[in-house]
C-alpha cells in the first residue's frame, strides 16, 4: 500500500474488471485494496476500518454476502462511510437495497467515472440521497 494515499476497499470477483478498477484508482491517486468476496471484505472492514476511506463493491459477489450487505456493514461501523456500487445486473434494486448517500455506477462505465464518484463522496461527505452514474434512468432520490 502506498503511504499517504487514501485506501479504497474494492470488492469485485471478475479478475479482468478488478484489474481495470485497480488501475483506475491508482491513476486517480488512490490506493486500492482488493477483496475477492463479501466475507473477506466484511472481515477487513471490521478488523481494519480506520485503514479504509471508501468502499467500491459489485453487488453480486461470490459467497454468501452480497455487496448490499457489505455496504450496510460498512455503514454500521461508520454511518458516513463512502460507498460506490458497481453493477450490471442488480442496479434496479439500488433505490431499495442501497445505502443512502451512495453512488451507483452501471456497467459498463468509464474508469474515470469511478475516480470521480469516489472523489465526490470524499470531498463533500455525502451527496444527498442516491446518485446513479451511467444509468439511463437518471438519479433516484429517496
Amino acid at each position: 500500500m502506498d503511504e499517504g494515499l487514501p485506501v479504497v476497499l474494492v470488492i469485485e470477483d471478475d479478475q479482468e474488471l478488478q484489474q481495470i478498477l485497480e488501475d483506475a484508482l491508482r491513476d486517480g491517486g488512490f490506493d486500492p485494496a482488493i477483496a475477492g468476496s463479501g466475507e473477506e471484505a466484511v472481515t477487513l472492514l471490521r478488523g481494519f476500518r480506520s485503514k479504509y476511506r471508501a468502499l467500491v463493491t459489485d453487488i453480486i459477489l461470490l459467497g454468501r454476502i452480497d455487496g448490499w450487505r457489505v455496504a450496510r456493514v460498512a455503514r454500521e461501523i461508520d454511518p458516513t462511510f463512502p460507498v460506490v456500487y458497481v453493477s450490471g445486473a442488480a442496479h434496479d434494486q439500488w433505490p431499495v437495497q442501497g445505502v443512502p448517500n451512495s453512488i451507483l455506477l452501471t456497467k459498463p462505465f468509464a474508469p474515470a467515472q469511478l475516480v470521480t464518484a469516489i472523489s465526490q463522496l470524499l470531498n463533500i461527505g455525502t451527496v444527498g440521497g442516491f446518485n446513479s452514474i451511467g444509468s439511463d434512468k437518471g438519479p433516484a432520490q429517496t
